[in-house]
Parts: C-alpha cells; structure tokens; sequence
C-alpha cells in the first residue's frame, strides 16, 4: 500500500482523497468483481476513507447493498482494517429511482442500528443525517445523532446537504461534536461555498460529493472544465486529477470523495493528493 498524505476528520487522521461508494450500487452498477477490485485498488492507492449510505441501492429489497458491498470488501483486504467507513441515514430510496427522506429521531436511529449490522461493527466510525427532512425539526434529527454518540452506536457524527445554518445548530446540539459537513461542491456547483468557507473557520471536515460535477471521464468535460483541462496538460495529469488537487488547495479541512466503480478510476483520483499545483493555477481555477 502506497502512503498518501492525510488529512483529518474528528479525531481520525484519513487520506487526502476517499472514495465514494454510490456509483458501485446504484443505477448503472457494475458486477460485485469489478466493485471488490475497485475498493481493493483504492487501499492499494492509499485511500483509507470510504463513504458510503443505506440508500446506495437499487431495488425496494436491497437496502444497504453498498455497506455490505464495502463491508465484504474491507474484510478480504490486509488493510481493511485501516479504512474509516463514513455512512448515512435519513434518505431513502422506494426502488423506482426516486429519493425521498425520513428525518424521524426513531427511523434515524432505527437506520443507524442496521447499518451497524451490515457493516459488522460494534460502531460506525463517521455516521451522517443524509439530508434534512422538512417534514420533520431538524434539531431533532441532529438530536438523534446525539444520542447515538452518548450510547456509543457511532464514533464520530456529521451532517450532509447542509446550510451554514443547519452547521451552526448541528454544532451547539452536538456540543461541538459535529466533525464533518457532506456537501455536493464542483467546478459547476459551487454554491457550497459559503458552506466550505464556515467549515474552514470551525475547522470541521468538509466532503464534496459528486466532486466532478457528474461528468464521466469518457464524457464531454463542458466548458467550466476548460481550464481544468489545460492545468492538466500543463502537468501532463487528468483534468480530474487536477479538479481534486484544486480542491485540497482550497483548505485543509477539504477531503474530496470521488466516486468510483473501476479500479483504474479511484487508482487516478488518488494520485491527486501528489499534484501540487502554482498559485496562479489556483486562482485561473477558482475564477473558472
């Protein structure tokens, strides 16, 4: 296994660059092979970060098929048992592709005891509230978190589709427990910004998903991509290589988790945490 640099969350110190599990379990989904070979070739790279959620599924009857996904990945891999495993709940998905949520303190805690068990886990190292439900106070669903961490169900907890409000009052009922912020963040969706910039001044993690904006790597990389493209040639990397350096050059509480479903993806994406980029870089990237 190659060493990367790390970066932290809570108390645990991760690899710059973690891999996203969705695309591994979702529509499009390869064979259980390709996906082990995937998550094997991420510890391989060094990435000893793995998101993931009881929603990354495809059918109404498979509830949590990319935690067991991950979990029989980790476990036939020698440094398995290195990875923080970062999971969620609050969002469901009925099984003919649409998402909705249940931020119910009871169906929050409910999903956090069987993620518990698909993982194998006497407790679940980064547990996430998926995404607000506006049916339901979100105080009382950040409450459940909270009492999870006082039962010792899960280790560390975070929030996700959050906005720097929900930050604020995830902080004070967490008694400053909150470690990390889940947010989508690309080159073409920055209206996180705001969101990255209150998680840099209180010094909690901040995971973009979806880093690359939905683009694949075979696909058209659209014109916000253009000087991703050309920094890339100037260093002779991919553009996402340089997408995810641009990121961890945003601040150090940034921890990109790229999602994968072949090894040779999550093998590129890691080597970003290698790619220092000019100053001049950054901000042509910035103001793209």
């Amino acid at each position: 296994m190659n060493p990367m640099q790390t970066r932290r969350i809570g108390t645990a110190h991760v690899s710059a660059i973690g891999l996203g599990g969705m695309p591994m379990s979702i529509e499009g989904r390869p064979d259980e092979a390709r996906s082990v070979a995937t998550i094997h070739a991420a510890l391989d790279a060094g990435v000893t970060f793995i998101d993931t959620a009881d929603a990354y599924h495809l059918h109404a009857d498979e509830v949590g098929h990319n935690e067991t996904l991950i979990a029989k990945a980790l476990a036939s891999h020698p440094a398995g048992g290195d990875v923080l495993v970062a999971t969620k709940g609050g969002h469901l998905r009925p099984g003919d592709g649409s998402w909705t949520q249940d931020g119910r303190p009871e169906y929050v805690k409910q999903a956090c005891e069987a993620s518990l068990k698909r993982l194998g886990v006497e407790a679940i190292g980064l547990y996430q509230f998926h995404r607000p439900d506006p049916r339901v106070p979100f105080a009382e669903s950040v409450g459940a978190l909270a009492e999870l961490l006082d039962e010792g169900k899960i280790r560390m907890a975070g929030i996700s589709n959050a906005d720097p409000a929900q930050i604020r009052q995830a902080g004070e009922i967490l008694g400053g427990r909150l470690v990390s912020v889940q947010n989508q963040f690309s080159p073409a969706f920055r209206s996180s910004d705001p969101e990255l910039a209150l998680c840099d001044e209180l010094g909690i993690a901040f995971l973009p998903w979806s880093p690359f904006g939905g683009i694949t790597r075979a696909g058209d990389l659209g014109s916000r991509f253009a000087p991703f493209v050309e920094v890339a040639a100037e260093h002779g990397v991919s553009p996402h290589q340089v997408c995810l350096a641009w990121m961890l050059a945003l601040s150090p509480v940034v921890v990109p988790i790229p999602g994968a479903s072949r090894p040779q993806s999550i093998e590129d994406s890691a080597k970003a945490a290698e790619l220092t980029l000019t100053g001049d870089q950054i901000a042509r990237l910035s103001a793209a």
